[in-house]
């Protein structure tokens, strides 16, 4: 397979109305990437080698979008929307550049799985013209069905059109297409538009192909992997089947989910053996957790990187830029943004660290906050090796803590302090005996007054 080349032919240029949204429907998004993403993930984990984007609705943010995910894709314009086939063909120069294998698939089913894909190539590789990849249902009510006749495709017929006997057949289109390079020209440009609709159907070539002489076969594959999308009803479904695939493989790779359902993966999330997930914890993207962490639950964490033997939550915030290295802890209710958490350093409740770095074995006491921010600039805060900052601190950068330095409690530091030294940013108390008697008395008195008038 390897040494045979591959073009897929992405289909993007729906409206897609039902979403009722602005942005074009396969932007919209499967764990955090557009769902046109996955497809062509999934294609160029079978081998394609090149994409073609056929693009109509909202082109020029389809481009942009595609700068990221298929930075060396051909997008192509759909001028007219005149059916599938005519989709194909705006992809003419492309598929005119003589590869092995075509792959035709849609940037609305972003399940598919790349292994269907290897078998639709594999059977091109042994001779077949055409592939189609099919699925069987109970209820195939709505569904085009595939005619077989002697383990050949010969057509693919839309229940409108099928005899009572067809509309029992339970193998149904999935709409993906496999088709040699060689032939793939010469059938597209033998649709034609002779229906109901004036439109150029690309289930034709399958009559069209068979009708010359040549090989066409389906290949099964499940449900999923020709789930369409065209609502936000059937996005939130496919969400739900990729996360159940992703935890699934997570746990089987040797990563405890306690609650797997509770549990949200991004499309790139990595995560290491022995791994503890508690519930209700999610990753955005651009997470890399090593082996033997522990995420606890509620704890929500993106752009983050976590070293091996870790602790993070319950109800943790980690945003892009945070770096834990080995051991270190970040506890409850903090939040921790383009810092540095050093080994063995503890930032445990309560806490604000952003633009920063946190030496090896420094205590972070709760309520402290690494005041980074003047509204314009952001200001960098270092804290040296085994520092100790004490509870409800506030940090106020550029600052740098030396290794060892303590910090009272309470404390606004403004200055920069020495290692191994104490400092005090606080006002010396005061303790005014009978006052506090002296204070009630005159806040009842007046409370009285107000209520009388």
């Amino acid at each position: 397979m390897s040494q045979r080349s591959c073009l897929s032919v992405i289909l993007a240029a729906g409206e897609g109305t039902r979403m009722k949204s602005a942005l074009p429907k396969v932007l919209h998004k499967i764990a955090g990437l557009p769902m046109v993403a996955h497809v062509v993930k999934a294609a160029e984990a079978a081998g394609a080698g090149d994409q073609a984007l056929v693009i109509g609705h909202g082109a020029e943010e389809m481009r942009k979008a595609a700068q990221k995910f298929a930075p060396k894709a051909e997008s192509f314009v759909q001028e007219k929307r005149l059916g599938t086939a005519h989709a194909v063909l705006a992809a003419r120069d492309a598929i005119s550049k003589g590869y092995d294998d075509i792959l035709v698939m849609f940037g609305d089913t972003p399940l598919i799985d790349p292994e269907v894909l290897i078998a639709a190539r594999q059977k091109l590789a042994k001779g077949t013209a055409v592939v189609v990849v099919g699925f069987r249902t109970s209820n195939p009510s709505g569904y085009g069905r595939l005619i077989e006749k002697g383990g050949k495709l010969i057509a693919i017929r839309e229940e409108k059109d099928c005899t009572d006997e067809e509309k029992k057949i339970t193998f149904c289109n999935g709409g993906l297409m496999a088709i040699a390079g060689k032939q793939a020209l010469k059938l597209l440009d033998a649709v034609g538009h002779k229906n109901a609709k004036g439109e150029y159907y690309l289930t034709d070539i399958v009559e069209i192909a068979a009708a010359q002489g040549l090989d066409v076969v389906a290949t099964e594959a499940s449900f999923e992997n020709a789930l369409g999308i065209n609502n936000r009803a059937e996005l939130a479904e496919a969400e739900g089947i990729w996360q159940t695939r992703r935890r699934r493989e997570a746990m089987l790779s040797g990563v405890t989910l306690i609650a797997p359902e509770t549990v949200f993966f991004s499309h790139d999330t990595e995560i290491g053996a022995d791994t503890i997930v508690e519930p209700n914890v999610w990753f955005g993207p651009g997470v890399k957790i090593a082996a033997g962490a522990k995420i606890h639950a509620f704890s929500h964490i993106e752009g983050a990187t976590i070293a091996s033997d870790c602790d993070v939550g319950p109800f943790a915030r980690l945003r892009p830029g945070a770096d834990l290295k080995q051991k270190a802890k970040v506890g409850n209710f903090c939040e921790v943004k383009q810092a540095t958490i050093e080994e063995g350093a503890k930032v445990n409740h309560l806490t604000y660290i952003g633009d920063a770095r946190i030496g090896a074995g420094a205590n972070i006491g709760a309520g402290t906050i690494t005041c980074n921010y003047d509204g314009y600039s952001k200001f960098f805060t270092d804290i040296g090796e085994g520092a100790f900052v004490g509870s409800n601190s506030s940090l106020v950068a550029p600052i740098t803590i030396g290794k060892g330095g303590y910090i009272a409690s309470g404390s606004v530091i403004t200055e920069s302090v020495p290692d191994d030294a104490l400092a005090f940013g606080r006002a010396r108390q005061r303790t005014l005996a009978g006052k506090g008697k002296e204070l009630r008395e005159r806040f009842a008195s007046a409370a009285a007054a107000r209520k009388k008038s």
